[in-house]
């Protein structure tokens, strides 16, 4: 739950408002009426309107940016990782990190591949 004042982004817009998607926007109230699908009333100060969403269609923006600065860290190791034909740190990165490869050592379970097929697999990866 968002606090009244805290400084939101839209994005989505699951009833078909016409809600300026991406833009910033203020909570200035919540809507406590169990028979509305509102949460919250927000304040879009470009569109200089108030508009009532539900709470998916809002999210704060650090959330988003820490989202999005996860996003472009895996890009960017999944990059190196190629540059570097480092297939370990591929298949860790590929593979959904740390946790699922330490689940695969534990368990005995490893899969030889070879150097043809790596590339192979990679290859059909970026042709997709």
């Amino acid at each position: 739950m968002f606090k009244l004042g805290q400084k939101i982004v839209i994005v989505a817009d699951q009833f078909e408002q016409n809600l300026p998607i991406g833009d910033h926007a203020y909570v200035i109230a919540y809507d406590r009426n169990a028979d509305n699908a509102f949460d919250y009333v927000i304040r879009v100060p470009k569109a200089n309107k108030n508009f009532f969403v539900p709470a998916g269609d809002v999210e704060l923006e650090e959330t988003l940016l820490s989202q999005e600065a996860d996003r472009v860290e895996r890009e960017a190791l999944i990059d190196f990782a190629l540059a570097t034909h480092n297939e370990e740190l591929f298949r860790r990165i590929m593979n959904g990190g740390d946790e699922l490869a330490e689940a695969l050592d534990e368990e005995g379970v490893s899969e030889v591949q070879t150097r043809e097929d790596f590339i192979r697999q990679i290859n059909l990866k970026a042709w997709i």
